[in-house]
């Protein structure tokens, strides 16, 4: 499942991260967020790179030179990453790509705002409301807001296909199946939770 974001005002399409330093030769191993890793990983392919500020590549894009399956695994090299110790600079860094709005969207994605706002139901039952998706170097969470006696709470849900499950955009829904402890403290809940009043931040 990925997510893309249009905060920067751009369509970018989150498609991989980098894992693991390869060999001496400045290769990469990648987890993939992409169900096209030969076209989104052509040579000549820029990347926006999410990195923390102290990184010496934040705020820089980087351009793949070649892109290989070995033993399984994709694996990238990167114009001007040399070395193994080019290569572990960048490792933990996510690979965002802009997308043009005429461009079909890969199978499982979907943009940050279009997940904002969406209800959480879990066993049928509306248990909170998307607030914002975080954007971290394992993985995406969604924060649902929830609601039960009068007091509020944010929970991280992680947004794996075993946890959300469905995602129904037209009908404004996700289905979560958590495991236990995530919602536990709503596990006794008979009803839906009441978020309908609740603003939803996020960006548009």
């Amino acid at each position: 499942m990925a997510v893309s974001d249009r905060a920067s005002g751009r369509n970018q399409l989150r498609v991989g991260r980098l894992v693991k330093a390869h060999g001496l030769k400045g290769a990469l191993k990648l987890e993939l967020y992409t169900d096209d890793p030969a076209g989104r990983f052509r040579p000549g392919a820029e990347f926006t790179l999410q990195v923390p500020e102290a990184s010496p590549w934040h705020g820089k894009t980087i351009t793949v030179r070649e892109h290989r399956v070995m033993n399984g695994s994709s694996v990238v090299f990167f114009d001007g990453v040399e070395d193994r110790t080019a290569a572990e600079g960048l490792v933990k860094a996510i690979l965002w790509i802009d997308q043009d709005d005429t461009e079909e969207p890969e199978d499982d994605a979907w943009y940050d705002h279009q997940l904002t706002g969406l209800d959480v139901v879990r066993d049928d039952v509306v248990v909170g409301r998307v607030v914002r998706v975080d954007h971290l170097p394992a993985q995406d969470l969604l924060i649902v807001r929830t609601s039960t006696g009068g007091a509020t709470s944010e929970i991280m849900v992680p947004f794996v296909s075993a946890i959300v499950p469905t995602v129904d955009v037209a009908a404004g829904r996700i289905v979560v199946t958590p495991p236990p402890g995530l919602f536990e403290e709503l596990a006794d809940e008979d009803g839906p939770v009441d978020v309908a009043d609740q603003d939803a931040p996020g960006a548009d």
